[in-house]
């Protein structure tokens, strides 16, 4: 019955929505639509990022600088304009709570897409992948529509049709239970207490949390977002000491930028799934 209501809701939107929710304490409880399908990450991926760092030898205070020639964005340091040298913690935290391209890529480039996918396997998430920067992202794109242009192209069906960055097969990829399971791991280590820090901090309200508009409930997330691609993983906990990991990947039909319905019906799947679980 819950499926069924998530389904609607996902349809009523205008998206196609996979989602996995799960009591962190009573892993045998969840709630699944689609979550074993495959779907693209986006800026999901940088979780996976992060969780390969804080499991590594680095020296997480050591800093670094990030010239002119670093990767863009209109967020963190992406949006700045001269060089920026701070410590790799900060900058991971940069790359979850406003979701800051050029710190990602530069812990990226640090730790390596090897060791983000062996960090996986480790984990047995033999479904999540890491191929891709975020920097890939816009470069891939850029291939894929010519000669179209961006930005402009993106709201082009036919364009879409042919990104790579857009396709599970090519580029970073995963399934919704894959991310909750590896939420778990985030919840239950110790060495993973600065992602759940960060996540905490994630400046986007308008997705997972806004299913969840109550003083007393803590939402740790993070967003991803590509054309038509709208995504949260997060943890919700209650005052209770209740705790569900959530996954939410939608793909919405329309190809416009601004979807209000797209991004609040990933708040109200959410709600549904952990009010079954409650």
């Amino acid at each position: 019955m819950t499926a069924a209501r998530v389904r609607a809701a996902f349809t009523d939107a205008g998206v196609t929505g996979r989602l996995h929710a799960v009591d962190l304490d009573h892993p045998d409880r969840e709630v699944s639509v689609g979550a074993d399908d495959p779907v693209v990450l986006a800026s999901v991926f940088k979780v996976p990022l992060l969780v390969a760092l804080h499991h590594s030898t680095h020296d997480l205070t050591r800093r670094i600088t990030l010239d002119h020639d670093r990767s863009t964005g209109p967020t963190g340091v992406g949006g700045m304009l001269d060089p920026v040298t701070m410590s790799l913690r900060d900058l991971a935290y940069l790359a979850v709570t406003v979701s800051d391209n050029a710190a990602a890529d530069a812990l990226m480039d640090l730790v390596g897409t090897d060791a983000v996918n062996r960090a996986l396997r480790d984990l047995h998430l033999t479904r999540t992948a890491v191929v891709h920067r975020a920097r890939d992202f816009m470069r891939t794109m850029a291939e894929d529509a010519a000669p179209d242009e961006l930005p402009a192209a993106l709201t082009d069906p036919v364009v879409l049709s042919r990104l790579r960055a857009l396709n599970p097969d090519h580029t970073n990829r995963g399934t919704a239970r894959d991310l909750t399971t590896l939420l778990r791991h985030i919840w239950q280590h110790d060495d993973c207490a600065p992602i759940r820090h960060a996540m905490a901090r994630q400046v986007w309200p308008h997705r997972l949390s806004s299913g969840f508009p109550f003083d007393d409930v803590r939402v740790a997330g993070k967003t991803g977002t590509l054309p038509t691609i709208r995504n949260e993983v997060g943890v919700v906990e209650y005052p209770d000491g209740g705790r569900y990991a959530v996954a939410v990947f939608t793909r919405s039909a329309s190809t416009a930028f601004t979807l209000p319905q797209a991004d609040a019906v990933i708040g109200t799947a959410a709600r549904l799934a952990v009010e079954h679980l409650r």
